[in-house]
């Protein structure tokens, strides 16, 4: 990775962290589209983690809670670095879209199948699932929104950049 990688990397997290403490609408936040920007544009491995440290160190100051939701949490995010990876394949925005929308429903299906395993809040039968799923749906609907504005303004930003400088390299060879 070049210099202008770390610093659009340390911007990420910087995003990440801060709007955790921004007054914000429940779930409205760019985690997941950080997630999904990192698989589509860093190594593997920082796909994986970058998500992942901004929720650390902010949980560090917000308040760590019950491990296995935290870890459901995590890994839901982690899991959307993964498909941020596969839409690198043939970028377009089709594979983009998908995988950000799967990933808010596979955050949604994950998170709230843990709060109901791991937590106190729904009876641990059938209907308590279901309940869990039905109370949860304003939330998803904040991460699905969240997440596609985000991706669309940090996905959208950046390939106007590559294309400007594409558009730019290539006419500077044309009169070279």
């Amino acid at each position: 990775m070049n210099k202008n990688n770390y610093i659009i990397l340390y911007f990420l997290l910087a995003i990440g962290i801060t709007f955790r403490f921004l007054p914000h609408t429940a779930n409205f936040v760019p985690i997941g589209a950080i997630a999904i920007f990192s698989g589509l544009y860093f190594p593997k491995k920082y796909a994986i983690i970058i998500p992942v440290i901004a929720l650390i160190i902010s949980d560090f100051f917000i308040g760590f809670y019950s491990w296995q939701i935290m870890l459901s949490v995590y890994g839901s995010f982690v899991i959307m670095g993964l498909l941020g990876l596969l839409a690198r394949k043939n970028k377009s925005f089709g594979k983009i879209a998908g995988a950000t929308i799967l990933g808010s429903l596979i955050f949604f299906l994950i998170t709230n199948a843990s709060v109901w395993i791991f937590g106190t809040m729904y009876s641990h039968s059938i209907s308590g699932l279901i309940e869990s799923y039905y109370m949860a749906l304003p939330f998803f609907k904040n991460s699905l929104m969240g997440d596609i504005f985000y991706t669309f303004i940090l996905v959208g930003t950046t390939e106007s950049v590559l294309y400007y400088q594409n558009k730019k390299s290539t006419k500077q060879s044309i009169n070279i």
